[in-house]
């Protein structure tokens, strides 16, 4: 059998801003289901749900149109190192969205754009601007403004959330590597399994079964919710320039203080706001650039 190759790209630039809007809108839903699920269960038991049901979705829709091509990879070193980042961001985020609200966890998880311009330099020799070290510089002040250390704000949580925004962009740097080179459902597949074995194998310890009907499904929907919303970000860039649909990402800011305030009447402060825009500034400054040089 003939190796898979990836969908041919289509220009639909309206489908494609759809389907990031769509996915900027499963995210913080999602966040606030893992922040209401993390009172009462272990962060890595509401991890394995998030990614095992994510593998389970992966497999049973690819599996019947690519058969073995899904498993095959010709760059196995690099789907492991990315699987390790994957389920580190992930882990060390929902760790730490129970001490924070949903929408300061996602305003630190913005900076992952801006840290991408920073490894991809090294790692993909892609050259970086004075204007994009800029952005970069002012991105990282932002995040200061957010988590302010030194202050009584600062606490643990926010040291994980910004780790969880550096793995979560060297993710991003290892899967433009492997762009052309595996099929992107397969990069999707390998991204979840080694946590999926991680995770399982530490089930037996810290195991609390569902308190109810309502919990299942929140678990459950976990998986469906992350894995839909990857599933739209990567159709949204078959129909669109990542140019184009990057600069919505940040409309999950808005689904994220509506969430935060619905299920758990948090407002975020002058702070937050301030480094937010800070943030978001520097990343549309990236995107500007890119989009000029493009």
């Amino acid at each position: 059998m003939a190796d898979a190759k990836a969908p041919a790209r289509v220009s639909r630039p309206m489908l494609g801003m759809l389907y990031m809007c769509a996915a900027c809108a499963l995210f913080p839903v999602m966040n606030g289901i893992v922040k209401l699920l993390a009172v009462s269960y272990e962060p890595t038991q509401i991890v394995w749900f998030r990614i095992v049901v994510h593998l389970g979705l992966v497999a049973l829709v690819f599996t019947p149109r690519m058969g073995l091509d899904l498993f095959r990879t010709h760059r196995i070193g690099l789907q492991f190192l990315s699987s390790v980042m994957m389920l580190l961001s992930t882990l060390f985020f929902f760790s730490a969205v129970k001490s924070v609200g949903v929408a300061e966890a996602i305003a630190v998880s913005f900076v992952a754009p801006l840290a991408v311009v920073l490894l991809a330099w090294p790692v993909l020799g892609e050259r970086i601007t004075a204007m994009r070290l800029v952005a970069v510089v002012l991105g990282f002040a932002g995040v200061l403004v957010v988590i302010r250390p030194g202050s009584s704000v600062f606490q643990w949580a926010s040291v994980l959330l910004l780790g969880s925004a550096l793995c979560y962009a060297g993710y991003q740097v290892i899967i433009r590597r492997l762009a052309g080179i595996d099929h992107p459902a397969t990069s999707i597949f390998y991204s979840v399994l080694l946590g999926a074995i991680v995770m399982s194998a530490a089930m037996p310890f810290v195991w609390m079964w569902p308190k109810s009907l309502v919990d299942w499904l929140l678990l459950l929907s976990l998986g469906a919710l992350g894995g839909f919303g990857h599933y739209c970000v990567a159709r949204a860039l078959t129909y669109a320039s990542a140019n184009l649909i990057a600069p919505l990402n940040y409309t999950q800011m808005i689904g994220s203080v509506i969430v935060g305030y619905l299920m758990f009447a948090e407002v975020p402060d002058l702070y937050t706001w301030l480094g937010t825009v800070l943030i978001i500034g520097a990343g549309l400054l990236v995107t500007l650039q890119t989009r000029r040089a493009s």
